[in-house]
């Protein structure tokens, strides 16, 4: 098969990136200079093909490696390397291909990536999960130009920091189904003055959960004000929770001393929006 790449004209570019970070914020992720839309890709039902669209905001022109790296969540949401062969976890890559594999993007200016899912009949039912991967290529300095430093015995040398950002790749095979509800719920000024809520998400089901954590603040009076929001909040496969703690807002007429919190779990693509929720009475 013969892809055809067509970079967006930078005309385009310009003058929708704007539009782009307001309209589709939850979508966009960004990283440096780079901004990757969508965040996350998900292969199910009939789907086969997915573009990623990769935009320079940067004033220098960027070349990007894209591969696939192997992550596992912890359950406090981190991410870790996987280095060897994890018998809970099942992987994405060997039924995925993409093109093209190197990106070089001059300022503001945007170009679309191709991933395509290939040999799902090869599959059992599940849920599989890779991660693309995309670093930034240092270009490297023409000799003599490299600064070096020499003070008395020491030497010093300038670093130039890579940066990385990557994505999650999702395919799913059979039904799917998935339910999350809270536990663990508790709340605490912090060092005095930081009103934290600190929640766990339970899991169940035999896919990830992902969707947007809110926080509302109910007065005894019933006034409702928005205190808290957390977008693409994943427990991902096979971790059945997930510890989190968030700092809410402090907004002019909260008292944190009385009152209560409203806090809901919801994915915005799917029917019901609404996965779970609860309330804390302070």
């Amino acid at each position: 098969m013969k892809y055809i790449l067509k970079p967006l004209s930078r005309f385009f570019f310009q003058n929708s990136l704007p539009f782009i970070l307001t309209f589709f914020y939850s979508t966009v992720l960004a990283q440096g200079n780079l901004l990757i839309t969508p965040k996350r890709i998900i292969f199910d039902g009939l789907k086969r093909a997915e573009e990623i669209n990769l935009a320079n905001i940067g004033k220098d022109s960027a070349t990007y490696m894209i591969s696939f790296l192997q992550y596992k969540m912890n359950d406090d949401g981190k991410f870790e390397p996987v280095t060897a062969q994890d018998s809970t976890q099942k992987y994405a890559d060997k039924n995925l291909r993409f093109f093209p594999r190197t990106v070089t993007l001059a300022p503001n200016e945007a170009q679309s990536v191709k991933v395509q899912l290939i040999k799902k009949n090869e599959l059992l039912p599940g849920e599989y999960r890779s991660h693309l991967f995309f670093r930034a290529i240092v270009k490297p300095k023409p000799l003599g130009e490299e600064e070096v430093q020499k003070t008395d015995s020491v030497i010093s040398i300038q670093l130039t920091p890579i940066f990385g950002i990557s994505i999650p790749v999702i395919i799913r095979v059979g039904e799917s189904s998935v339910k999350v509800n809270f536990s663990n719920e508790s709340f605490a000024m912090e060092n005095g003055s930081n009103p934290t809520l600190k929640i766990t998400f339970n899991r169940m089901g035999n896919i990830s959960s992902y969707g947007d954590l809110t926080v509302d603040y109910i007065s005894p009076d019933n006034k409702i004000i928005s205190v808290g929001l957390v977008k693409g909040i994943a427990v991902y496969i096979p971790n059945t929770k997930r510890n989190f703690s968030l700092l809410l807002s402090k907004i002019p007429g909260v008292d944190f001393k009385s009152g209560k919190l409203h806090i809901a779990y919801s994915d915005q693509a799917a029917v019901p929006g609404k996965i779970c929720e609860t309330e804390v009475t302070l």
